[in-house]
C-alpha cells in the first residue's frame, strides 16, 4: 500500500477533479444534443416541392426530438448558395442541407471550378426520397403525347417555349430536346413556383415539372401530362405513360434528395440524426402527406447516401455530355 502525504493526496484529488471537468462538457454536449433547435437548408423557394418535403419530415423530426427543426430558404445558383452555407457551417449537427441532384449533382458538374466538393465537403445523414417529374405543356399546345410534341416542335423550330425552375428541369429539358432533335427556346427561373405560374399561363409552353406542384394543374385541365419521368406509371396519374413507354426509354435521370451535414459531423450526432429522419419517414401522417406530393420515401445508412452521391454526380456529368450541356 502507497502512503501519500496529505499535500500528495490533495494534489491527485485536484487532478483528477481537473480531469473531470475537462471532460464533463464533452460528455454532457454528446447527451443533450440536440440542445437547440437544428436549421435545415433548403435550396429552393417556399412553395416548391423540396420546400414542402422539408417541412413536413422537419415537423416530424421536431416532434421527436423536443427542440424545433427551422426552414430556411437559400434559393439560386442551381442549389449552390444553400449548399455553400451548410459546408461553412459548424460541423455540429444544428446546420443541416435538404439537398436534392441540383447542389449534390448539378452544381458541381455545371462548373469547370465546383463550388464545393459533393463528397468530402459533407457529412451524409440519409436518403429521403425520389421526385416524381411529369413533362407537361399548356393546354394551347397541340400535342397530347411525346410524339406529337417532338412532330410539333419540328414543325415550328424555335416556336416553343419551355421552363425551368431547378437543375433538373434544366437538364431533362435539354436532354428531351437533344433525344428528339428539336429545338425549343429556354426560359429560365429561379424556382419552379414562379415557372409554373407562366406555364399556366401561357406565357411558356413545355415543362418538367414536380408532381408535387403540378398535379392540381393537371388534373383541372390546366395543363396536359405526356410522360412521367420515372421508369413506373404514377398512382397520382396512373393514365400518363411513362417516358419509356411513350417513345424514348434513354431518357434516364434520377430525381432525388436526402439530408446532409457539414463535413466532420462527430459519428454519434450523424447516427442520432440519422434515426431520428428515418423515424420520421415511417410515421403515417408523413407517409400520407409524401404520398399526395407523389414523393418516394425511401430512408438509408450515412453509408448508402454517400453511396448515391458519389454515383449520381458520374451519372449527371454523362447525362450533360449526352444532352450537350458543357460546364461553365
Amino acid at each position: 500500500m502507497i502512503r501519500r502525504s496529505p499535500r500528495a493526496r490533495v494534489a491527485v484529488a485536484l487532478l483528477a477533479l481537473a480531469g473531470g471537468l475537462a471532460a464533463a462538457p464533452q460528455a454532457f454536449a454528446q447527451q443533450a444534443f440536440p440542445a437547440k433547435p437544428i436549421k435545415m437548408i433548403v435550396p429552393f423557394p417556399a412553395g416548391s416541392a423540396t420546400d414542402t418535403i422539408a417541412r413536413v419530415i422537419g415537423a416530424s423530426v421536431a416532434s421527436s426530438i423536443g427542440q424545433p427543426v427551422l426552414v430556411e430558404n437559400k434559393a439560386g445558383a442551381d442549389g449552390a448558395i444553400a449548399g455553400a452555407e451548410v459546408v461553412r457551417a459548424a460541423p455540429d449537427g444544428y446546420t443541416v442541407l435538404m439537398a436534392t441532384n441540383s447542389p449534390m449533382s448539378a452544381a458541381p458538374a455545371l462548373r469547370k471550378v465546383p463550388p464545393y466538393d459533393p463528397v468530402a465537403d459533407f457529412s451524409p445523414i440519409t436518403d429521403i426520397g425520389r421526385y416524381t417529374f411529369f413533362i407537361v405543356v399548356h393546354p394551347s399546345v397541340p400535342a397530347t403525347s411525346v410524339a406529337e410534341l417532338v412532330a410539333h416542335a419540328k414543325a415550328n423550330p424555335g416556336a416553343l417555349n419551355y421552363a425551368t425552375g431547378n437543375t433538373t428541369g434544366i437538364v431533362s429539358m435539354a436532354l428531351f430536346a437533344s433525344l428528339g432533335g428539336i429545338k425549343m427556346v429556354h426560359v429560365p427561373y429561379k424556382g419552379e413556383p414562379q415557372a409554373l405560374t407562366d406555364l399556366v399561363s401561357g406565357r411558356v409552353q413545355v415543362m418538367v415539372v414536380s408532381a408535387g406542384t403540378s398535379v392540381p394543374h393537371i388534373r383541372d385541365g390546366r395543363l396536359r401530362a405526356i410522360a412521367v419521368t420515372l421508369d413506373k406509371r404514377s398512382p397520382v396519374l396512373p393514365d400518363v405513360p411513362t417516358i419509356a413507354e411513350a417513345g424514348m426509354p434513354q431518357f434516364k435521370l434520377t430525381s432525388w434528395a436526402g439530408v446532409f451535414a457539414p463535413a466532420k459531423v462527430p459519428r454519434d450526432v450523424v447516427e442520432r440524426l440519422n434515426r431520428e429522419f428515418n423515424a420520421a419517414l415511417g410515421r403515417p401522417e408523413v407517409v400520407q402527406a409524401m404520398e399526395k406530393q407523389a414523393f418516394i420515401l425511401t430512408g438509408s445508412t450515412p453509408e448508402q447516401l454517400g453511396g448515391l452521391v458519389r454515383e449520381q454526380l458520374e451519372s449527371y456529368k454523362a447525362t450533360m455530355k449526352a444532352a450537350g450541356i458543357e460546364p461553365e
